[in-house]
């Protein structure tokens, strides 16, 4: 999406395209509701939620085979054909293999636990070990098949979670261009919102939530730099957990910012994250034992009245989930002021992306396989420059400012990441927690999803929302929906101080048990086929 000085949130993050073999839509609203009622929303085992699954399995009452299967046929069936969605940019051929592995684990009574069996979708700018290419969605690593898991697909390994392959992706993890299209990649084309698919998927981690609102996987793995692990969820309608900077891995993963970047677990409920977590960050937590539905009796709640936005459909909302959490026992306090107070703000953190961008892309290609040939970040604007696909929709202004910079050793930089960090950790988060004595933050999660427009790149209105305090600071937020605007998903975002995580994915909990606010994808031409707005739009 757009990178623009003027606003405080940089959304970044941070195998052949298929072709589509029909077309269901009806000529009528009407036609057309009928087919997606008949052929598109999930049904069966592939409705259910990652929890509710990893119970069933270890009951007994499926295998991973039935349920790897069903998420291939789906796959093919909505995102390869049908509404195609373009969420998974590719499969695994060893997925089959490991469902049965896992299957017979469970018949010796040698379960790995609750995610033996579970396949997962990673966002393709992560590695693993199979016969899957880790691409960032360019034709610059399409040969990119390293053959070494990333850390946190090793512990999602370890506990017998089935890798399905990978999601599609904003190219490069958003950070390429200023006139980007959210979800839009060279190799894996445009992903489609599946709750109304002339709507923006956000970006970057696009596919993987994508993925997750459409059931084509039981989770899925995207990462942030800052918001795109959020701004996705948010408006895919699941649940996003963007870590504790530092608490997953950023070891094999295609880099923006050593200091901003991670993982995080995407799924359509906070529980499957916190399985999802309990893998990744091969930690000795349990981040389900924390989840508690009366974690919000008691707890002083930081309303961030300032980042709410002028959207009165989401302000509405957003006032209904402080009702629900105010019925658990939580205590409100308004927060309507905060100012930054870092002069050029958005410089200065651009500057910061840039700077650790430049160093991070050029380590990381030099480690690549021999068979990629571009081995530097000069090298990769160059092949850019001559290759049509890539730049076919937006250029690469980002990747020549980047180059630009200097080394991580320059002042400019060490200064403006001190600021920057300061400005929105201890004097940001950290200031307005102690200051209202709160235990956590909230506001919307961001504004409803705008159209996608691969001519004018991203045009998001308003915004609403704070996630870039947490992500510049490197502290934990987690979306949770709150319903939608015309069949928009929108969330609740919580956020609170560095290592946090097991607070945050609680009250999340908490939330989301008490509120049940999540709405499953109804794959809308566009606004439309809404029966509120048909008559409006065609008198």
């Amino acid at each position: 999406m757009r990178l623009t000085l003027a606003l405080y949130t940089l959304f970044l993050t941070a195998c052949t395209q298929a072709q589509p073999t029909e077309n269901p839509f009806g000529v009528s609203p009407s036609d057309y509701a009928n087919v997606v009622e008949a052929k598109y929303v999930a049904k069966n085992w592939v409705a259910k939620t990652l929890p509710e699954l990893s119970d069933a399995l270890a009951a007994g009452e499926l295998t991973s085979v039935t349920l790897t299967q069903a998420y291939i046929d789906r796959i093919n069936a909505v995102d390869r054909n049908g509404p195609t969605l373009q969420a998974v940019l590719a499969l695994n051929p060893d997925a089959m293999v490991q469902a049965k592995a896992s299957d017979m684990r469970r018949a010796r009574g040698q379960s790995l636990g609750p995610m033996d069996g579970i396949p997962v979708l990673l966002k393709d700018n992560i590695e693993t070990l199979d016969e899957v290419a880790t691409t960032a969605g360019s034709y610059a690593l399409a040969e990119n098949i390293t053959k070494r898991d990333s850390p946190l697909v090793e512990g999602l390994r370890a506990q017998g979670a089935v890798i399905l392959g990978k999601t599609n992706l904003s190219q490069w993890a958003n950070f390429r261009s200023n006139e980007s299209v959210s979800g839009w990649s060279a190799l894996g084309g445009q992903v489609r919102n599946p709750h109304m698919l002339d709507r923006s998927p956000c970006g970057s981690s696009s596919g993987s939530a994508v993925a997750a609102a459409a059931s084509l996987a039981a989770g899925t793995v995207g990462t942030e730099t800052n918001g795109s692990v959020i701004c996705p969820a948010n408006v895919n309608g699941v649940v996003g957990f963007k870590p504790t900077v530092g608490l997953v891995s950023q070891k094999y993963i295609v880099p923006i910012s050593s200091s901003q970047d991670t993982a995080g677990p995407i799924t359509k409920s906070v529980r499957g994250a916190a399985l999802l977590l309990d893998a990744m960050d091969n930690q000795d937590v349990d981040y389900t034992e924390v989840l508690d539905a009366g974690s919000l009796s008691g707890v002083r709640v930081g309303i961030m009245r300032f980042a709410e936005g002028s959207n009165d459909d989401i302000k509405a909302r957003f006032n209904d989930s402080l009702d629900i959490m105010k019925a658990s026992g939580a205590l409100l306090v308004d927060i309507d002021n905060f100012s930054l107070g870092v002069e050029n703000y958005g410089q200065k953190s651009l500057d910061v992306l840039l700077y650790e961008f430049k160093a991070g892309m050029n380590d990381y290609l030099a480690d690549t396989p021999p068979t990629v040939t571009v081995r530097s970040l000069e090298k990769l604007i160059s092949f850019n420059d001559n290759e049509p696909r890539e730049i076919s929709v937006f250029d690469q202004d980002l990747f020549q400012a980047a180059q630009a910079k200097g080394s991580l050793t320059d002042s400019a930089y060490q200064s403006a990441r001190a600021e920057v960090l300061i400005g929105t950790g201890p004097n940001g988060i950290d200031r307005l927690m102690l200051d209202n004595q709160v235990d956590m933050l909230v506001s919307p999660s961001g504004p409803v999803a705008s159209r996608v427009d691969p001519i004018n790149g991203d045009v998001w209105p308003s915004w609403a929302g704070a996630g870039y305090l947490a992500a510049v600071a490197g502290y934990p937020h987690i979306t949770v929906p709150m319903g939608d605007v015309h069949g928009v998903p929108i969330g609740l975002s919580i956020m609170a101080g560095k290592g946090q995580d097991a607070e945050v994915l609680s009250y999340g909990y908490a939330f989301e048990q008490s509120s049940g606010l999540r709405v499953d994808p109804k794959y809308l031409r566009n606004a439309e086929d809404r029966p509120e707005l048909v008559k409006a739009m065609r008198p």
